[in-house]
């Protein structure tokens, strides 16, 4: 076991890595961090324009990719089979699809971000392999952080290639290695010539790695401990694919573990600076994670389809089982979700596409929000389903009935929790940010490496800071007539003013109380963090309606009353969160939850056929391999 002085060393030069790669500055705009400190800018999300018209060029694209999937792909197959068909492959690869994101000059279609996310939507509902497949090529793959980092020389070479169906993967992820980057082992270490890097090391859970073309791997300098982002390509001596991992969903998920043995690099193929290159893969996911929001919109969408028609087709008690109200409540419920989560999925992607609005948090929060809903409506649509929701849709088939997919869409979804950041972290990174202004101004107070005079010189400034701020958090009209020209909707997005206003003051009292504790007081910041989301995705609901409404669109009573369902019950969530960030049971469970780490409830566990593993044999070894596992212990 480590000691504890070990432990927080480790600590200490994870949270001294992880605040080296963030970004420091805001010179942007960005609607999240604003609400965080209290201030509801409605303009940055709404200015009353409408959208520019569909462009007939996507318009064609998006009608032919469905055409292509609805003729060509059996997604239940590619379950079955667990491979990508080859025809599939050449097929997305003729429509373009492998270039959506890549520039006309460089052989790709150009699209905006949120075009690419209705075709990310389309994908959703359809089949989460494809969606995993093109996603993870351009939105973390090379094709992005090319866009944003590369010189035009890597351009030049290797996106016409991407947009020609060479696919792409991410590197970061390694056997004893997940969101920790400070314990990143793979080396690349300069050449003696120093045109180059020699590359070595092994990586886990590459997806499209067992197929890809090229590789953006990140990598430490063992002289320099700094890490940076490469373009590796697959057919390099030393490159080797060394297994493929198999998983609960997305059967056909070409993820494996691959390693690097002396793999020279030029050093033309790095990308950006050197040492850069974990701000680098965190600038990239700030779009690439908004891939998920517009795949799980689709998701509901297609949940929304099954359950309707299901609804009232079977029949209960001399009732079809859509108008029971345990299930009217659970479709109503789905309804006002689906139309939100598309809205925040929307809204995020608009305001990537601006080009002028900060989006690190806006892109985590949609990430978060819509995979965790998403998760809620798939399980909700098995429930209504009831058994045929989990039998698969091969034995239905064969029973003569409707082959609908419901328990392999839930299988493929519950990955999305933890794709391109898990729902922790997403947590973690936003609730870092919602305190970074309170730590620019008032960090010396808590920072324990600062001394009393260091503190005592800080205060006049803490002080002139405060002595606006705080009082100004109170005040503030957030009741009618405010935003009357949003009609039923209006009333909500007063809430929201309210409530951010008083977020702001409970997250400062929280790090008043708690000081420098407060970063280990994760259950107070992921409540913070949970009424952010909620109060972004109720002002997304409201900004969507009222530009249909805008637009005239024929469904504009249907869209008001679903995103007024939304923001009722997204009011009552609120107001409980922020009841819970006061009157919990936090420290008591954090008690009970290190006793059962000491294994004092370890006797609970007799009974049980054991594990068969010991505690050691869990933590992976140098290149993800073990020993055969020992005996079971009795």
């Amino acid at each position: 076991m480590r000691s504890p002085d070990s432990t927080k060393s480790e600590e200490a030069k994870s949270l001294e890595v992880a605040e080296a790669s963030r970004e420091t500055e805001w010179t942007r705009p960005s609607f999240m961090r604003e609400l965080f400190l209290g201030r509801f800018h409605l303009d940055l999300l709404y200015d009353g324009a409408r959208h520019e018209e569909e462009r007939p060029e996507f318009r064609d694209f998006f009608e032919r990719l469905k055409r292509f999937l609805i003729e060509e792909v059996d997604p239940a197959e590619i379950d079955r089979t667990g491979e990508y068909p080859r025809q599939v492959i050449q097929g997305l690869t003729e429509l373009g699809c492998f270039g959506m994101k890549i520039p006309k000059e460089y052989g790709g279609l150009g699209f905006s971000q949120l075009e690419y996310g209705r075709v990310m939507t389309l994908l959703g509902s359809y089949d989460g392999n494809l969606t995993a497949l093109l996603s993870a090529h351009q939105s973390i793959g090379v094709p992005q952080p090319l866009k944003l980092f590369g010189t035009e020389a890597q351009k030049k070479k290797y996106l016409p290639l991407c947009a020609r169906g060479a696919v792409s993967a991410f590197a970061l992820t390694e056997p004893a290695v997940g969101s920790d980057p400070a314990r990143l082992t793979t080396q690349a270490e300069p050449s003696s010539d120093g045109q180059a890097f020699v590359l070595n090391g092994n990586k886990l859970w590459c997806t499209n790695g067992t197929i890809a073309d090229l590789f953006v791997v990140m990598a430490r300098n063992p002289e320099t401990d700094k890490i940076s982002a490469f373009i590796v390509e697959s057919a390099w001596e030393g490159v080797r694919v060394d297994t493929r991992c198999r998983f609960m969903g997305l059967k056909a998920l070409a993820n494996g573990v691959v390693s690097f043995h002396n793999v020279r690099v030029p050093r033309e193929n790095l990308i950006g600076e050197e040492g850069k290159g974990l701000k680098i893969a965190l600038i990239t996911l700030n779009t690439g994670r908004l891939t998920l929001p517009a795949a799980t919109a689709g998701t509901a969408k297609a949940c929304l389809e099954i359950c309707r028609k299901w609804g009232n087709a079977r029949v209960q008690w001399g009732r079809p089982v859509g108008e029971h109200e345990a299930v009217a409540h659970k479709l109503a419920d789905m309804t006002g979700t689906a139309f939100a989560m598309e809205a925040v999925a929307e809204i995020s992607a608009e305001l990537a596409d601006m080009g002028n609005r900060d989006i690190r948090l806006e892109a985590s929060a949609a990430k978060e929000y819509n995979t965790t809903q998403g998760w809620r409506l798939v399980d909700d649509t098995l429930q209504i389903r009831g058994g045929r929701g989990f039998e698969t849709e091969a034995s239905l088939e064969n029973r003569g009935e409707a082959p609908i997919g419901v328990e392999r869409l839930l299988r493929d979804s519950r990955i999305n929790r933890i794709f391109e950041g898990s729902s922790e972290i997403m947590h973690l990174f936003m609730a870092r940010e919602a305190v970074d202004k309170h730590l620019q101004v008032a960090g010396a107070l808590i920072d324990p490496k600062k001394t009393v005079g260091a503190k005592l010189a800080a205060l006049p400034g803490i002080a002139a800071f405060y002595a606006w701020w705080y009082p100004s958090r109170w005040i503030g009209w957030g009741l009618w007539p405010k935003y009357n020209t949003f009609g039923v909707l209006a009333s909500h997005l007063r809430f929201v003013e309210r409530s951010s206003r008083k977020l702001s003051r409970t997250v400062f009292h929280g790090m008043m109380i708690y000081q420098g504790k407060l970063q280990r007081k994760q259950a107070f910041l992921f409540r913070a963090v949970d009424i952010a989301m909620e109060l972004f995705a109720m002002a997304a609901a409201c900004v969507k309606a009222t530009r249909m409404a805008d637009a005239k669109d024929a469904h504009i009573r249907e869209a008001t009353r679903a995103a007024d369902l939304f923001c009722r019950d997204s009011r009552r969530k609120v107001r409980r969160l922020f009841k819970d960030m006061w009157h919990t049971d936090d420290d008591f469970k954090y008690r009970i939850g290190r006793e059962t780490l000491e294994g004092r409830y370890a006797w609970m566990e007799k009974g049980a056929v054991p594990l068969g593993f010991s505690q050691d044999d869990l933590v992976p070894a140098e290149g993800g391999r073990r020993e055969p596992p020992k005996a079971a212990e009795s």
